[in-house]
């Protein structure tokens, strides 16, 4: 069994487009949540996730943009994308949105699970080791699989230490790859990376694949139109900003 893992699309059509057509053959496709926000897309990219995902988790983003309930702790800007993603949602997308389980949840593969942001709340970051320390004693299953804070990390524990993992890359512009194997008896927290907005310095949209089979891990960069998204964000009226950070992965 094969799986495509993407997380944080953020309403970015053409990045999830440019996933969706690089992605090597999969069986199914697991998405961690954030589907909207930030980007000018979301029923566009809501409907290409319907139609290709096995499993959809909520991310606190898609909460938000299907509940009238206020977000103290947001960004102002990451707010009004929220209140514009609000006012666009067809009625079925929204209904769609709403009734998106919360993680963690079991993916029907042996020893793999799917949250946003951590398998202790959903919106809690995992960013450093004390962090990752936190979660694996939360974590039912031997594989977490993880987004939330739109950067490419790994995190992996043997019972008595805690290590990172990160991808490195021969190219910061053209499709790239990088395999982990994964060893028996060690633990992992796994983040494919956010496919619609990165945030660790690196343009390019963020994928992951899963091989059961050959227990890998393998994460994925690739590139894509950031132009036709940028003019997509402004002329829907929403920060430029949103548009800006797009070409420097921050």
């Amino acid at each position: 069994m094969r799986a495509l893992i993407i997380s944080d699309i953020h309403a970015n059509l053409d990045a999830l487009e440019a996933v969706l057509a690089a992605a090597p053959q999969h069986d199914v496709l697991w998405n961690l949540g954030d589907t909207v926000g930030y980007a000018a897309n979301p029923n566009e990219v809501i409907q290409r996730v319907r139609n290709a995902a096995g499993i959809t988790i909520r991310g606190n983003h898609d909460r938000a943009a299907c509940s009238n309930a206020e977000n103290d702790d947001f960004s102002p800007i990451a707010d009004r994308a929220v209140q514009w993603t609000r006012r666009v949602l067809t009625p079925e997308n929204l209904q769609w949105l709403q009734s998106l389980p919360t993680g963690p949840l079991a993916t029907g593969v042996e020893d793999v699970s799917c949250v946003h942001g951590s398998p202790v709340h959903e919106d809690d970051y995992l960013v450093s080791i004390d962090d990752a320390g936190v979660a694996f004693q939360a974590a039912r299953e031997r594989i977490t699989l993880f987004g939330h804070t739109h950067m490419q990390v790994g995190f992996a524990s043997d019972g008595e230490q805690l290590f990172t993992l990160q991808p490195l890359y021969s190219s910061d512009e053209d499709a790239d790859e990088y395999e982990l194997p994964l060893r028996r008896g060690i633990r992992y927290l796994l983040n494919p990376g956010s496919t619609g907005q990165p945030r660790d310095g690196d343009w390019r949209a963020s994928f992951a694949v899963y091989d059961e089979e050959r227990a890998l891990f393998t994460w994925y960069r690739v590139p894509y139109d950031v132009s036709k998204t940028q003019e997509n964000i402004r002329r829907a009226g929403l920060p430029d900003f949103l548009a800006d950070r797009l070409v420097v992965g921050r």
